[in-house]
Formats: C-alpha cells, structure tokens, sequence
C-alpha cells in the first residue's frame, strides 16, 4: 500500500527498497484485492496495481484451490493476532516457493513462522 501511496509516511523508503528488488515481485489475489480495496481512495491506485499485473511486475502463481485448508489452519494458529485471508495466503505461499523474503511493513510477519518455524526475512524496515 505504501509503495503507491505517496501520502503514506514510508512511501520514499518502500519505493527505494522495491526498485531495488529483482522483479517480479510474486503476491497473491487476496493481498492484489485487499490492497484495491484499501487505496480505493488514491487516485488510480487500483489502475497502477492491476498494470503492474499486466506488466509482470507482481506475478500471481499463488491459488486458493488446493490450499484452502492450510489457509484456515494459519488463520486458526494465528487467532490471537489475527491473521487476515491475505497475510495467511503470504504464509503459505513463503512455503510453496521456499523463501520468507517480504515486502511489508506489517509487523506481524516479524511473528508469523513459514515452513517448519522458519522466520521472515523483511525487506523493509520501520524508519521514523
């Protein structure tokens, strides 16, 4: 969210460490949705988000089907925070493509595990 909003305070540093990065940057609907649905206020976000799909700047490998079931068991694991849909989707897609690499400023990810216990790697960090 913070990579496309420029009001956002981190906005500099997310678009400085992206460019940074090797596209394609992979994600998955619920995190492409949820990110609609919360910059549905910034000017052409939704627009920029979904060129970036077509661009192959954000790459969508990850499906619902077939890991629905390792969904719910995060979300359930993870109650006491909560887990959300699209940060549980994140956690099993680190563990369908074997990295924990992340770009976000969400700090649960600093408690989420992947594999067996495997800790983020974040790519961004909070500066004041």
């Amino acid at each position: 969210m913070a990579l496309l909003d420029r009001s956002e305070h981190f906005h500099s540093h997310c678009v400085k460490v992206a460019s940074r990065l090797d596209a394609p940057l992979l994600t998955c609907e619920a995190v492409i949705a949820e990110n609609c649905y919360l910059l549905r206020n910034v000017h052409q976000a939704s627009e920029a988000i979904l060129e970036n799909v077509d661009r192959g700047v954000f790459v969508v490998p990850y499906r619902l089907t077939g890991n629905a079931s390792n969904v719910k068991r995060l979300i359930h694991k993870y109650a006491d925070l909560p887990m959300d849909f699209a940060d549980a989707c994140l956690v099993d897609m680190a563990h369908d493509f074997q990295t924990g690499r992340i770009l976000t400023l969400d700090q649960d990810f600093a408690v989420y595990r992947w594999g067996k216990n495997r800790p983020f790697e974040l790519l961004l960090e909070h500066f004041e």
